[in-house]
């Protein structure tokens, strides 16, 4: 898998289908055949790809891990925090509350690219599994900071986000 992550800025009536649904398998159909083909086509201002990006940058804005409660609120919220939607190993889902996002706009300009890059070179290599590299430290800042306009679109009006990647 090629582990690309994504941001969707979702409304109400899509998070209550997308909770409502009683399977994990459902809700992987849902989020890929529904959710992923509409916003794609129709809704692009309200998604943000992270690309690959996603790992280093829960990683510095945590603990350097890459766990599901890692780190410090708001922040270790934008990626792997929120509500786990999905269980199975070979996707996440994990969902943000309008509120939780609110938090998170309100807090993302405490994030510079200096302190950004001093919590990236301390990820440890063997937690990783890369090298922590200038050059992978500007691709997750790049992939982090344009992703602030969608941050705050979301918090403005007041709509939840759902973090997904495949594995």
């Amino acid at each position: 898998m090629s582990c690309l992550g994504v941001l969707f800025s979702l409304d109400k009536q899509t998070v209550d289908k997308l909770k409502s649904l009683s399977s994990d398998e459902d809700r992987l159909d849902h989020l890929q055949m529904d959710i992923e083909e509409v916003y794609f086509s129709q809704y692009p201002q309200w998604t943000c790809e992270l690309d690959k990006a996603w790992d280093a940058i829960h990683r510095t804005l945590t603990n350097g891990k890459l766990e599901w409660d890692g780190g410090t609120y708001p922040l270790n919220h934008i990626i792997l925090g929120g509500e786990i939607l999905y269980s199975e190993p070979d996707y996440i889902m994990t969902l943000k509350t309008p509120a939780q996002v609110a938090d998170i706009a309100k807090n993302f300009d405490a994030v510079t690219k200096d302190s950004f890059k001093q919590k990236y070179f301390s990820i440890e290599k063997n937690e990783y599994g890369f090298d922590t590299t200038e050059e992978d430290f500007y691709y997750t800042w790049t992939w982090f900071s344009e992703s602030k306009d969608f941050w705050q679109k979301a918090s403005d009006e007041k709509r939840y986000v759902l973090f997904t990647a495949d594995q």
